[in-house]
């Protein structure tokens, strides 16, 4: 969680707000902004997407984000959606978790997002429009 810290460190000038799925990281960084908390979801379980998608939504059109970073799965892929609708400027980071492709949700977030970087040179390389930076977090 030290790289939450990174991303605060990096962006303390400018206003933040942070989404995240749970409550675990609100203690490290409620001091640089407010935290929402919108709840886990996945394919496999619509009904709570649907949830999930109205709270992002709520999230989105209450802040009005003029910049997006997001290295979440469905969720940050849902927060991107709604502030992309919103003018929004979406910057994916992809887990370095994936080193064959994108992530479901950052295959998704392809026809949205301003900017895509992958962890993996090998991943970049096979998808148009995705950078590679190195390891980001």
């Amino acid at each position: 969680m030290s790289e939450l810290i990174q991303i605060a460190d990096t962006f303390r000038d400018a206003p933040m707000v942070w989404v995240s799925t749970g409550p675990m990281v609100v203690g490290l960084v409620q001091k640089y902004g407010p935290v929402y908390i919108v709840g886990e979801c996945n394919r496999q379980h619509p009904i709570r997407s649907f949830v999930v998608a109205l709270r992002c939504l709520r999230v989105v059109f209450r802040e009005r984000p003029s910049v997006v970073i997001s290295a979440g799965a469905a969720p940050g892929f849902l927060v991107c959606f709604w502030a992309k609708l919103f003018g929004a400027k979406i910057v994916w980071v992809d887990s370095i978790a994936n080193i064959v492709d994108l992530s479901m949700s950052g295959r998704m977030v392809r026809r949205l997002a301003d900017l895509i970087l992958s962890q993996w040179p090998e991943v970049a390389a096979r998808y148009p429009n995705v950078e590679y930076a190195g390891e980001l977090i």
